[in-house]
Order: structure tokens, then sequence, then C-alpha cells
């Protein structure tokens, strides 16, 4: 019995280093962990839990890395490309934004490129028709021009006849236009023109000039009946005709001192209003030569409102405002005598015939405009 007793103590020795080594183990393991609350570790460990929990490392995220591998025909190495995905994902993203740009950037130069040809394709048409409608104006401004050179031919016939039969001459005696009308006996003497620099003519000159052409076969279909009826008449009673008044003569007038009314200065028409110079120059005004100095007068009484140069061609011009939209204007003078704001009278000198901007000999350039659109100045002479 003693020796069961003495065995049971040594069994209870051996236990008890065990345990004491337990706690050792289970004391080393836990030593680093400290209590944030300060509170002793429980003996059935419920206190170490949480803090092992809280100290337990933080685990990375796996980073995916892709692997392009190169792998030659010839047998060679291998090469390997590592890319992290985030680098691929954004260098994929990179090369779809730079294609898109590509795409934009190229449709939109094969757009303009387009764009431009049809551009320049519509320009080059509207070119090519231009220049065809200018060329058949031209043509048409000559026709004119043409006709209206043979109805002056036919207005000259016309004052043949009548002096060889001793009728009486047309009321309209002379050009239509005003060529060869003279009021001083100088026919053929002076030949000076001029005007503004030279004007293509426009639509609206061409329709003007076939107006007046169709007026003045009007006018000598009715002249021509008149100079019958006239003959007929002589044969039949074998007398003479009446005399008749000058054109242009302001004896008896009863037309108001404000209406342009007869010659600015003495002289020949040398270049006619409308059409001129082959039907290369619409010529807004008359031109009446005469010797350089010859005195130029105002047609109307009215207010000076230019007097001087002018650069667009009329050199030493002066604008008379008649009132009721007339106005009339004298070009190329030698030299001017009134001055802007002056008031003047119908026959009052206001300057003397020259040859100065675009002229080719001494004259006057004379116009007439109503309500800013230039007329035939013939009909006011």
């Amino acid at each position: 019995m003693a020796k069961s007793e003495e065995q049971k103590e040594q069994k209870e020795q051996k236990a008890a280093p065990a345990q004491e080594q337990d706690v050792t183990e289970q004391t080393i393991v836990m030593a680093p962990v400290a209590d944030p609350s300060g509170t002793p570790d429980s003996p059935d460990g419920e206190g170490t839990a949480p803090a092992a929990k809280e100290e337990k490392p933080k685990t990375k995220k796996k980073q995916t890395i892709y692997t392009i591998k190169l792998i030659p025909d010839d047998d060679g190495a291998t090469k390997s490309i590592r890319l992290p995905a985030r680098v691929l994902k954004f260098g994929l993203a990179s090369v779809a934004a730079g294609a898109l740009l590509f795409v934009g950037a190229f449709s939109y130069s094969v757009y303009s490129t387009f764009a431009n040809q049809n551009g320049a394709a519509e320009i080059r048409e509207l070119r090519e028709v231009n220049n065809i409608q200018q060329e058949q104006l031209l043509q048409l401004s000559k026709k004119a021009n043409a006709l209206q050179d043979e109805i002056d031919q036919l207005t000259q016939l016309e004052s043949d006849l009548r002096r060889m039969s001793g009728a009486g001459p047309a009321q309209d005696d002379g050009a239509s236009d005003g060529s060869g009308l003279t009021n001083d006996g100088t026919s053929g003497k002076h030949d000076g023109q001029g005007g503004p620099y030279v004007q293509q003519p426009s639509l609206d000159n061409v329709s003007e000039a076939l107006d007046n052409v169709e007026k003045d076969i009007e006018k000598r279909r009715a002249s021509l009946l008149e100079l019958q009826e006239q003959l007929k008449a002589q044969q039949e009673s074998l007398g003479t005709p009446g005399m008749v008044s000058l054109p242009g003569s302001l004896v008896g007038s009863t037309v108001s001192v404000t209406t342009p009314m007869g010659w600015p200065t003495r002289g020949e028409v040398s270049s006619p209003y409308g059409l001129r110079w082959n039907g290369s120059d619409f010529h807004p005004g008359i031109d009446i030569a005469n010797d350089m100095g010859t005195p130029i007068v105002a047609t109307a009484d009215g207010t000076v409102t230019t007097a001087g140069w002018n650069s667009g061609g009329y050199g030493n011009m002066v604008d008379i405002d008649h009132g009721n939209g007339i106005m009339t204007r004298y070009g190329h003078a030698m030299q001017v005598v009134v001055s802007a704001g002056q008031h003047v009278r119908r026959g009052q000198i206001i300057a003397y015939m020259g040859s100065t901007g675009f002229s080719t000999g001494p004259h006057v350039h004379y116009e007439v405009r109503v309500n800013g659109q230039t007329v035939n100045p013939v009909s006011y002479l």
C-alpha cells in the first residue's frame, strides 16, 4: 500500500512539470499580446482571443500579372514580358482611345477633302457660267451698239433727204443718242471723249440700250412718215417749207428754271450716251468737244454740291443739285470757277473746258441724273 502511494506521488510530480510547461509555452505564445483595455488575461483564454485577432497581419490582395512570351522560330531563347493587369488595362484603354481619335481625325480629313473638292468644283462651275454669261452679255451689248449705229445712219440719211428735198428738219433731228449734234457749226473738228473709268456693261445697261433702240426705231418710223407726207404736199402744191426753231432753243420756253435745258457749252457731241466703243463701255452721259478753255455754263438754277477734283475719272468736276431729285454733272474741266454750296443760275459760267481725268481731248462730260439714275441728256438739250 505504501508502494502504491509512492507511485501516485511520482505520477503527480511528473504531471506538475507538464502543466507548468504548458503554461510556460502558452505564456511564451501570448507574451507579445497586450490587452488594449489593460484587463488581465482570463484563465480560460477568453481575454486573449480578441487581441490575437487584431494583431493578425493584413493579407495583401494578390496582384494579377500577365505574361507575354515571345517564342522565336529558330529555337532561340524565349523572352517573357510581364505586365501587371493595371498596366495592361491602361495600355489597352490608351490604344482604344488613340484608335478612336485616329478614326475620327481620318474621317474628318476625308470629309473635309471631299467637301473642299466639291466646293472648288462648284466655284469653278460658277466661274465658267459667269464667264459665259459675261461673254454673252458683251456680245449682246455689241449687237445693241451696232443697231444704234444703224439707226444713226438712217437718221443721217433722213436728214440728207430732208435737206435735198427742202423739207423741214425733223423734230428730233440728229442721232437719238446725240452723236454728231452741234450748236456752233464745228461738226467734225473736235473729237475729245471721256467720262468715268471704263465700266463693264451690266444687264441693266444693255437692257436700257435695247429700250432706247426700240424707242429710236419708233421715232424714225414716225419721222419718215412725216417726211413722206411733206413730200406729197410739196408735189401737190409746189410750195416751200417753213422755217423751224433750232433744237434746244429756249426762245419762248416755259420750262422751269430748275429743270436742265439747253447746251452746257458750245461744241459737238463727240461721244453719245449709252454703249460705246463697240459695246465695251457704258457711257453715263454725253461728251461735247470744243477748244480748250471754252466756257461751260449751268443748264438750270441750283446749288453746287461738288466743285473740284474727282478721282473716279471725271477730273475737275462740278455737280449741281436742281431739286426734285434732278442733278447735273460737268466733267474734265480745265478750271472750276464755282465752289460747293454756291447758288448758280441757268447760263452762269461754272467752269472752262479742259481734258483732265480720263479724257482723250478737250471736252465736257455732261450728265443728267434723276433720283440718282443717269438718263440720256439729249432730251434736255
